[in-house]
């Protein structure tokens, strides 16, 4: 990593470090109120250029933060890694129509949230994971308690997949507070989709686009705060 630079730099990212992130926001815009109104024909296209154009955004802000030997370069390899496994979860009917498409859902996001929690853990941690966290096992339980009647075959995959969920939140809640929030949108764009899968009946039609708003938000937080932290030295 490099030194950190002077405190009047930390607050933010350099102005021109945004601009990677402005495809991602419009892209994200675009697709979120295709799904408001049911515009399946550019929702679904739209869905798959999100990831790919956080990973621009990641890769454009990443420039000269973190330099030097090739090792280095692993923190920065996490990040894609987390988002390229995001992009075969956001993409698993269209990628592989033969296979069911829940589990290779769940398969590839776990694999994301596994690069996400070594990647907050070594590369972005500000300190120990505070009390408040304690809520994210509270979480898994209930979410198991509700879920479970309808789980069916999927009972043990939708419970380990919600332990490394959970990890997640929990690991991000070490960081700054901007990784924690999108640790947490994160978390509740899961829980939303969880419901509206597993329990349709009981899930307004208003939380289909809130599933991709708080997924995208959270997507977001945690790179550009794990880019903040990387610039601050930290």
């Amino acid at each position: 990593m490099t030194a950190a630079p002077a405190p009047s730099q930390t607050s933010v990212l350099p102005r021109s470090w945004w601009w990677g992130f402005l495809p991602f926001a419009a892209a994200s815009a675009v697709h979120i109120g295709a799904r408001a109104v049911e515009a399946t024909d550019i929702a679904e296209p739209t869905k798959l250029t999100l990831m790919p154009l956080l990973a621009v955004a990641a890769l454009w802000g990443a420039r000269g933060v973190v330099r030097g030997p090739a090792g280095r370069m692993l923190p920065v390899s996490l990040l894609l890694a987390a988002l390229f496994f995001s992009w075969i979860g956001d993409g698993a009917a269209a990628f592989f129509p033969a296979a069911p498409e829940l589990p290779v859902m769940l398969g590839s996001f776990g694999v994301a949230h596994i690069c996400y929690i070594w990647l907050l853990a070594r590369y972005a941690a500000a300190g120990r994971i505070p009390r408040w966290a304690l809520v994210f096992p509270l979480w898994w339980v209930l979410m198991l308690v509700v879920l479970w009647p309808a789980l069916g075959g999927l009972a043990m995959a939708v419970a380990a997949y919600g332990v490394v969920l959970a990890g997640t939140a929990a690991t991000a809640a070490r960081c700054r507070p901007m990784v924690a929030a999108g640790g947490l949108l994160f978390l509740s764009s899961d829980t939303i989709l969880a419901c509206r899968i597993f329990l349709p009946e009981q899930m307004p039609d208003w939380t289909n686009p809130l599933v991709m708003l708080t997924y995208c938000a959270g997507q977001a937080l945690i790179v550009a705060g794990v880019l903040r932290t990387w610039r601050d030295g930290r």
